[in-house]
């Protein structure tokens, strides 16, 4: 899908990638390098978000950014000189590969200042979103894109408004790392009704075992409960202060509902799982699958030895 193509009779166009972290738990990878521009396999983490909302329609992308952060915008720009350089030396595949990055959307960029949180970076994107509902992606959840989340929550708040949040049900003991929900059921399955949601509770307080994920579907009364929305914990706007807000009222706009994602997701924001998800996605690729699975097969097998 290029740039210039757009789903008919989608409300939603737009799309949000907060991207102006500092990415310190990947020090010292981090220091002169955009944690976003960290790469699973051949490709930066930045990339597969960007093509997960192209898949939904959803062309037209802002990222939030900040200093140090040039890369970004550099990797969906065009390389003039290295594509000369392939093209003289007849390497369709590489050009092509160079040349989709560039066309995959109108990627736009606009620098958050201060850190003040996720609330702030939304708030940051008000001046370009303007009135119409848009999707936040964080960096840190890919998505595979053979399970459609975005799509689904698409869906969700054509028929039902409001602001609709990504859910994942986890284990017990892991709910403190994560936003939680207070939430009912609906009569459609793995959508549910919000009512309440708790920042990092504590494993016996905590609701349920929903688990906030990196994907927002928000109409634009955001807005004005954020520039209310006062700052919490280590100075930071918290989207989900907002959410909680919108959740409870019933003014235009408001109203929040979950999608409970039971698909794939690799969480590339913590040094294990970063690796779990390249090594996974990897020996998926068609070019080098097969050898990865063998060699591991070879290595770590219960009762192999150690690998070379």
């Amino acid at each position: 899908m290029s740039a210039r193509d757009e789903r008919p009779g989608r409300t939603v166009r737009k799309a949000v990638i907060p991207a102006a972290g500092q990415g310190t738990r990947f020090l010292p990878a981090t220091k002169a390098v955009p944690k976003e521009m960290l790469p699973v396999v051949d490709t930066p983490a930045i990339q597969y978000i960007v093509e997960e909302a192209v898949r939904s329609g959803l062309s037209d992308v802002l990222m939030i950014t900040g200093r140090n952060k040039r890369p970004l915008e550099d990797h969906f720009d065009r390389n003039v000189e290295l594509e000369i350089g392939l093209e003289a030396k007849g390497d369709e595949a590489k050009l092509a590969r160079v040349r989709e990055s560039t066309e995959l959307a109108r990627v736009h960029y606009v620098r958050q200042g201060d850190p003040k949180g996720l609330g702030h970076a939304v708030l940051v994107a008000e001046q370009h979103v303007g009135d119409e509902p848009f999707a936040v992606l964080l960096g840190d959840d890919i998505v595979d894109p053979r399970d459609p989340l975005l799509d689904t929550m698409i869906e969700v708040r054509e028929r039902l408004g409001g602001s609709v949040v990504a859910f994942m049900e986890v284990p017990e003991d892991q709910i403190h790392l994560y936003g939680c929900a207070v939430a009912e059921p609906t009569d459609v399955e793995d959508v549910v009704k919000v009512s309440g949601l708790v920042e990092k509770p504590k494993r016996e307080e905590a609701p349920s075992n929903l688990a906030v994920i990196g994907r927002y579907l928000l109409d634009p009364a955001v807005f004005p409960v954020l520039h209310e929305t006062p700052p919490g914990k280590g100075g930071e706007i918290q989207l989900t202060d907002a959410l909680q807000v919108l959740a409870r009222g019933d003014g235009p706009g408001h109203g929040v509902h979950g999608v409970v994602f039971r698909g794939r997701r690799y969480d590339t924001g913590d040094k294990l799982d970063y690796v779990k998800a390249v090594v996974r996605l990897a020996s998926e690729r068609e070019d080098i699958g097969a050898e990865l699975r063998t060699w591991l097969g070879e290595n770590f097998a219960p009762g192999a030895g150690a690998g070379s």
